[in-house]
């Protein structure tokens, strides 16, 4: 059985749990986490057990220290403590050379490696107190929903894991922005709230954003961060035609304000804002696969740079 920890009164027992070599799922500001001891390659090879992910695909270390990146990555370049100087704590990851002492259970197997400091409090200050750094990918089984609240990952995997930190739920709800400065040209190989026009602004070079690329990186396979029932995504013409020649229950998840006088008795309308929306997609998605109904009618959010992430997890959500 799982031990749900409490955030306010279990900081030291989840501590213990890691530094035993056990798993425990913590807060980060983007969602949940499965954290073990990044220094421990039994601890961490219990991450792709108990997800069913499979072992060559890296993993991204958590930081509570600046000092602690060189542990982990070589030939850091001026750029990486430029960005990390401006985003840390916070969520952008940073894909480094690694260290020659990193397991390569932590890679799966990859020369390079994944590090980030996460800004949620109670995270920062656990790996603070223990001076340790977790490896720590999205807390739910492999190609699922991420989680954003300690009962989504009781709900994924209770029973495979020794506990859950309860921290509430995350503020920002998507994955961290992953940003490669393993060569001369940086690029953005996971879309995430930090833009690559943030990004920009700081390095004062462009930043690439690929629509589509081969290098291994957490999230980067085509069907991925998706609900139990199909997931359908309709221009709001379209999706007003699927509602009414539909003869199932469906779940509309809608943005217009149209669609709320509708006769849809399963429903609910997004924020308008990226950042609203973005924090309550998972969570959205979750609740209506509680629902009756058989599939997910969601209607597109904009096409713009600032919902990138967005739309990209909802590609791999449908796909």
């Amino acid at each position: 059985m799982t031990l749900l920890l409490s955030a306010l009164t279990d900081q030291d027992a989840a501590a213990k749990l890691l530094q035993a070599g056990e798993l425990v799922a913590v807060p980060t500001e983007t969602v949940y986490g499965l954290a073990a001891d990044a220094s421990n390659p039994q601890a961490v090879a219990k991450i792709f057990t108990a997800k069913g992910r499979p072992a060559n695909h890296p993993l991204i270390v958590h930081i509570g220290d600046l000092a602690q990146l060189s542990d982990w990555a070589r030939d850091i370049p001026p750029q990486a403590l430029l960005l990390a100087k401006a985003f840390w704590p916070g969520p952008l990851t940073l894909l480094l050379a690694k260290a020659d002492n990193v397991s390569p259970v932590v890679t799966g197997g990859k020369d390079s490696i994944g590090i980030r400091m996460p800004a949620h409090p109670v995270l920062l200050a656990l790996l603070q107190l223990t001076g340790l750094a977790v490896a720590a990918p999205s807390a739910n089984p492999y190609k699922k929903l991420s989680p954003t609240s300690a009962s989504q990952v009781m709900a994924g995997l209770n029973g495979r894991i020794a506990a859950v930190l309860d921290g509430g739920d995350c503020s920002v709800g998507l994955e961290s922005t992953i940003v490669d400065l393993t060569s001369d040209h940086p690029q953005v190989l996971r879309a995430g709230p930090i833009s690559a026009a943030e990004l920009e602004t700081v390095l004062g070079v462009p930043v690439s954003t690929p629509t589509s690329h081969n290098v291994a990186v957490p999230g980067n396979v085509k069907a991925h961060y998706q609900p139990g029932k199909p997931l359908k995504i309709f221009s709001k013409a379209d999706l007003h035609s699927a509602l009414q020649q539909s003869s199932e229950a469906v779940i509309c998840l809608y943005q217009s304000a149209e669609f709320a006088t509708l006769t849809l008795p399963h429903s609910r309308q997004m924020p308008q804002d990226k950042a609203g929306y973005a924090r309550l997609l998972y969570r959205s998605l979750f609740e209506a696969d509680a629902m009756p109904g058989s599939q997910i009618y969601l209607e597109q959010p904009p096409q713009t740079p600032e919902w990138d992430d967005v739309n990209d997890r909802l590609r791999r959500a449908c796909s």
